[in-house]
């Protein structure tokens, strides 16, 4: 896994080429999913999981938008999550995920993830160091026995430059319409840009593994972004079950 300064921002798709793009590879994932779901041969698939971190304003919501606009809502669960409540606390930090995973035939996307303990916990100080440290190797655990029982697992780091979060920044604040994703939180974060930094690259380098690989994806150019999304889903599906490809 390469540094995040190695990552090329300047990929791009015209708007002609993400819809020709992104309606082959959203009609590709659909006849996968009905596959896996056993829609399609009747006999269902491994669960599949897709786990999305990035920046703030990174596009997360606009990629997921279109990873899931074909499929039947009825057949894929998105799920957000934000700081753990009190009770959430109360257990080990991996616990409020297990319920929102998918099982056998199933599929599930995360809007944020277990990562939070590694990135704002560790940063902000929200986990002490000891168990930001020792979470590493308990997140790696964690997905590999999921991946050992068969899931599929994608996870995603959206990438940008801070001087693209700030125009979009600039554009959410001005939108009566999106300005509620904007936070206070969200400018507070920008001064702790290199020490998110750092945390995100000993993130990456120490979660990749062969069981659920990162996947960073340059997403300065929205189209580019969306269209690897959804590519490389595919991608994941049909290496793990080879006679779907």
């Amino acid at each position: 896994m390469g540094r995040l300064d190695d990552v090329d921002l300047t990929l791009r798709l015209t708007r002609k080429e993400e819809d020709k793009e992104l309606a082959a590879q959203q009609e590709r994932l659909l006849r996968l999913r009905l596959a896996l779901g056993g829609q399609i041969g009747g006999e269902i698939g491994p669960p599949l999981c897709v786990v999305f971190e990035g920046w703030d304003a990174s596009g997360k919501g606009g990629a997921i938008k279109r990873l899931v606009d074909h499929l039947d809502p009825r057949h894929v669960r998105v799920s957000q999550f934000a700081a753990p409540t009190y009770d959430e606390k109360r257990h080990h930090f991996l616990w409020r995920f297990w319920p929102a995973l998918p099982g056998w035939g199933g599929m599930a996307v995360f809007d944020r993830s277990w990562y939070g303990r590694v990135l704002v916990e560790r940063v902000e100080g929200f986990a002490t160091e000891e168990q930001w440290r020792r979470a590493y190797d308990e997140i790696v655990g964690f997905e590999s026995t999921l991946v050992a029982e068969g899931m599929i697992l994608a996870k995603f780091w959206m990438h940008l430059s801070p001087d693209e979060q700030a125009r979009r920044f600039d554009r959410r604040k001005d939108d009566p319409l999106k300005s509620w994703k904007l936070t206070d939180e969200d400018w507070r974060n920008r001064e702790k840009h290199e020490h998110y930094v750092a945390a995100v690259e000993e993130m990456l380098e120490r979660t990749d593994h062969p069981a659920a690989p990162w996947h960073v994806v340059p997403a300065e150019d929205k189209r580019y972004a969306r269209v690897a999304v959804v590519r490389q889903v595919c991608d994941a599906i049909e290496a793990a079950v080879p006679d779907l490809a």
